[in-house]
């Protein structure tokens, strides 16, 4: 939990169908509070059965009454959703974009 109410999950390793089962049996939908994240900085949605899944947990908060985000998807797993969006409607957090800052010296 943070400061301000959200719950956060973190994720490592891959989300695809032998990890699905694991993935469902992580989320507390009626415990939760009101907004939830699901941090993917160290996991990628791999395969149909993970948008299946997260088209299931999606579901179950939005039913429940409550926001879920998906935070940190790697560009490869935001195309995948992207092109089932047909069949699954996730919120997705715009990630910032970092820049890297360059000390620059002047020589005399």
């Amino acid at each position: 939990m943070d400061e301000h109410g959200v719950k956060h999950y973190e994720m490592y390793g891959p989300l695809f169908f032998a990890s699905v089962s694991a993935f469902n049996e992580k989320f507390d939908v009626q415990n939760d509070p009101d907004e939830v994240v699901i941090d993917f900085k160290e996991s990628r949605v791999v395969d149909m059965s993970a948008i299946e899944a997260l088209n299931k947990i999606t579901g179950k908060y939005l039913k429940a009454g409550k926001k879920l985000h998906l935070k940190h998807l790697s560009p490869d797993c935001r195309q995948l959703l992207k092109n089932a969006e047909e069949i699954i409607d996730v919120n997705v957090m715009e990630d910032p974009t970092y820049k890297v800052a360059i000390d620059f010296q002047k020589s005399t």
